[in-house]
């Protein structure tokens, strides 16, 4: 028997689960079907190792926005922020912390470099007013700029006119979108080490050196969370599981219905129109809207016949470039890294409050963070990887057994396609030159593992379909952005196929643990039924 909703959201990561939910309290019939046996996506918690959980893919929260955090009543339905440390850089015989407290910044640049220092909190206004210009993109529809119908002028018209004051501002932007991260920084500073701080922001789930032009706008992407008051960096107590377990019982609460083990095979397509989805355990689900969280090129290249789309639209999705060389390692752990420089810091009082580290970057210098990328590039994997060790337990003992700890390594670059090889044979090679890695900026460290969780590229897009494990499901490239994100003429949150949507990260403003794309695709819809979101 074939149940009919009103929408059916494909995917329960947490931008599908937002989508519902938002469509649910607006009083919609919502379904949202996850292939996995747990909702979350790429934001979930896990157990890898016996009395050991791990947040297993997305690792802090840094990006998820205030106004969904409010009315979705996630802190209601069980969401707790941790605090998290200001960053901290091992360096061969130092250390370097970096605050989004200008002074606190300020004098650890002046340690280095006097007039980094001092140049600081000029660059660090000129980056805030850029980071400002994109929050406000963040909820709009992007114009489609193609398209001379005067519905469509009316709508380029009034974009322009709601940003008709940015003035300057929009240089910024503009530099950010098309010089590299490097070229961007050595206009303000002059150390390498300094530089590195904040170009290492432009490596983190990227496949580009700091030298790749368009990378310096992955910094603005990474950092918009950071100076976000009312959401900012930190953890969540649970890990992000916890969010996601949030959002999916609010939706409950307002008649939202999650299904798990529930895996789409196809999107039902009749006379043009997406009219439903037939799992791969033969149900089949009737709506008259369908809204897919999952990936671009999973969407139309993996669950739609392509025959029915327009031949040019597949061709933008094949050449939507999803080329990832992110990889993760959730570590149990005796103790936690002992990283140089870490006593003197301490001395120094450069970590406030915190008698440890919580959120650590290594990557020395900016020729180290070019060589990861140049190992790579061709198909391979760094021989020195630029390493993120997360460190929850400090602050969160609902993740370990008292007295040991998790670490969770994210870190660059692995390419997800190797030339002459695989993963299978080359898993352990990677593991070696991280685990190399952590003991050269903390001696000893791989003494004191327990267990590991390992996730390459491809393992990463077994678990939960990123394609090539890629974590902001495409490349954040000025060519992939904005209303060519994913493609020209679909940046609207629509498809070719009426009654089909996209509410993933393959969406604007793109990817991150937002609810962004959920929330504006769910907006959208509702105006498309006549209905104004509330």
């Amino acid at each position: 028997m074939t149940e009919n909703f009103d929408a059916i959201i494909i995917g329960g990561g947490h931008n599908g689960l937002v989508c519902g939910a938002y469509l649910a309290r607006n009083g919609l019939k919502v379904k949202v079907l996850e292939r996995r046996h747990i909702v979350g996506g790429a934001a979930v918690t896990e157990e890898f190792h016996p009395g050991y959980r791990a947040s297993t893919f997305s690792y802090l929260m840094s990006l998820l926005h205030p106004k969904v955090i409010r009315e979705l009543e996630l802190k209601k339905h069980g969401l707790e922020v941790l605090p998290c440390s200001d960053m901290y850089s091992p360096l061969d015989d130092d250390y370097i912390v970096f605050s989004d407290d200008v002074k606190k910044t300020q004098k650890q640049f002046g340690r280095f470099n006097k007039h980094d220092a001092g140049i600081y909190p000029e660059f660090d206004k000129y980056i805030g007013e850029a980071a400002n210009v994109v929050r406000q993109l963040l909820f709009d529809v992007p114009p489609d700029p193609s398209k001379t119908d005067f519905k469509s002028l009316k709508e380029l018209a009034g974009f322009a006119w709601k940003y008709r004051k940015i003035g300057n501002k929009l240089y910024r932007l503009i530099d950010l979108l098309t010089m590299s991260a490097e070229d961007f920084l050595r206009q303000w500073f002059d150390d390498t080490r300094i530089r590195a701080v904040l170009a290492y922001y432009a490596s983190i789930g990227t496949f580009v050196s700091p030298r790749t032009p368009g990378s310096a706008y992955v910094i603005i992407h990474h950092i918009m969370g950071e100076h976000e008051g009312a959401g900012g960096w930190g953890f969540i107590k649970g890990g992000m599981g916890a969010i996601t377990q949030a959002i999916a019982s609010y939706g409950r609460t307002v008649g939202m219905d999650v299904e798990v083990d529930a895996e789409v095979d196809k999107i039902i397509v009749e006379d043009g129109r997406a009219v439903g989805v037939a799992l791969k355990n033969g149900r089949e689900y009737r709506a008259k809207v369908v809204a897919s969280n999952a990936a671009a090129p999973v969407t139309f290249l993996k669950l739609i016949d392509e025959k029915e789309l327009p031949a040019e639209f597949v061709r933008d999705i094949r050449n939507y470039r999803t080329r990832s060389s992110a990889f993760k390692m959730n570590v149990a752990c005796e103790r936690l890294p002992q990283y140089k420089g870490l006593q003197k810091a301490l001395d120094d009082g450069a970590l406030g409050s915190f008698t440890y580290p919580t959120y650590i970057h290594i990557a020395p210098d900016i020729e180290y963070l070019d060589k990861a990328y140049t190992d790579a590039k061709d198909g391979w994997y760094s021989t020195e990887p630029f390493i993120t060790p997360v460190s929850p337990t400090i602050v969160d003992k609902t993740l370990a057994p008292p007295g040991k700890h998790v670490l969770n390594l994210f870190g660059g670059h692995a390419a997800s396609e190797l030339k002459g090889s695989t993963w299978a044979a080359e898993k352990d090679n990677l593991v070696k030159n991280t685990l190399n890695t952590m003991d050269r900026f903390a001696p000893g460290f791989s003494n004191d593992i327990i267990a590991m969780d390992v996730l390459t590229p491809d393992e990463i897009e077994k678990r939960v379909a990123l394609p090539s494990g890629h974590i902001f499901h495409g490349e954040l490239a000025p060519d992939q952005l904005f209303f060519k994100r994913p493609v020209k003429n679909y940046a609207n949150y629509r498809s070719p196929l009426k009654g089909l949507y996209q509410c993933g990260s393959s969406a604007h403003p793109g990817g991150g643990v937002s609810g962004i794309p959920g929330h504006n695709a769910a907006r959208e819809i509702l105006k498309d039924n006549g209905k104004k979101m509330r």
